[in-house]
């Protein structure tokens, strides 16, 4: 079975697939880096964390697997400069951008490192790559986290279209990767079908032993249903899908403490109306603490039934990938 490849400057990876840079400390160094001696791209999730702590995790990713690490950074950040001059120093593999677009950015890392823009629409994608965008991840609402569309969106309606005006704008050469909603074999084969050169997982990787998740976040995850899933209003502007806790709760009622009632407010980010403070939330969720964190996750969270090794999922989409592939194969013969 001939593999896709997704192409990052002088490395491709072994099997097509990113592992979403989940913030806050959900993907760190082991988790990063387990992606990267499995085949795909590992990221190191960097919102939330200051300059020295990020530079930490890619020392250790680097020192443990010659695969492709990167960085995710959020342009809404106030030290988004900082962390990405970190990124530059450390030379990681790529550095992925969301939550905006960053011309500066691409003045900072040009001809240093390849940059990788997080985008929800066609229209993004054409500036980024105007910009000099070295690859296109196009998240639809299916994701977890912050969301740059309506959560109704599907991945399979904006990817066609990202790539269809690449090609017309002569972007072609550029790898266009699905994300959102993503969660199985068979998906990563329909993407690859539809012109796609990878996907971007999150949720998946979440659930597995080097996810440096707290156990309690984990379980929280784990036996969330459908109907457990909301989508709340996070102070960025923007919207978020997460699992109903007793703090969602409070936030869908509007009850939610405003920054400062537990420590004073960081100032972490460049917009913020102060409604709650995120980061907070997101780091006692990563600490286990059930009553008062937000807990991320994609829109088919109710389908992941077990925790496993980072190997163990590549053993199994790799499985799955081949099902899907031979399938079509089958249908197309007869």
């Amino acid at each position: 079975m001939q593999l896709p490849k997704i192409l990052v400057k002088d490395k491709k990876t072994a099997f097509p697939v990113i592992q979403g840079g989940m913030a806050v400390r959900i993907s760190l160094a082991p988790l990063a880096a387990a992606v990267a001696r499995s085949g795909g791209i590992g990221i190191i999730g960097a919102s939330g964390m200051p300059p020295a702590e990020l530079a930490q995790h890619i020392d250790r990713a680097q020192k443990t697997t010659k695969g492709i690490i990167g960085v995710n950074i959020m342009v809404a950040l106030n030290m988004f400069k900082e962390l990405v001059q970190v990124a530059v120093e450390k030379k990681v593999d790529l550095i992925i951008s969301g939550a905006g677009i960053s011309r500066d950015l691409f003045k900072w890392t040009k001809d240093k490192i390849p940059v990788f823009t997080l985008v929800s629409s066609a229209r993004l994608a054409l500036i980024s790559a105007e910009l000099g965008a070295s690859g296109i991840i196009v998240e639809s609402g299916e994701a977890g986290g912050h969301l740059g569309t309506d959560p109704r969106t599907s991945v399979w309606d904006i990817l066609p279209e990202t790539i269809k005006i690449l090609r017309k704008n002569k972007y072609s050469s550029i790898p266009v990767i699905a994300a959102g909603g993503i969660l199985k074999g068979k998906d990563i084969a329909r993407a690859v079908k539809m012109g796609a050169s990878g996907v971007q997982m999150g949720t998946r990787f979440a659930l597995t032993h080097e996810s440096s998740a707290h156990a309690n976040w984990k379980k929280i995850l784990l036996e969330a249903k459908e109907e457990d899933v909301e989508i709340i209003k996070s102070p960025v502007g923007m919207r978020g899908r997460a699992v109903r806790t007793p703090f969602v709760e409070k936030i869908l009622k509007d009850e939610a403490p405003p920054p400062g009632t537990y420590r004073l407010c960081r100032v972490c980010l460049g917009q913020c109306n102060k409604q709650y403070c995120i980061i907070e939330a997101l780091e006692k969720a990563q600490k286990g603490n059930v009553e008062e964190g937000i807990f991320f996750c994609g829109s088919r969270v109710g389908e992941i039934n077990d925790v496993l090794s980072v190997n163990e999922v590549f053993l199994r989409l790799k499985k799955e990938y081949q099902a899907a592939v031979q399938t079509d194969y089958l249908r197309a013969a007869t």
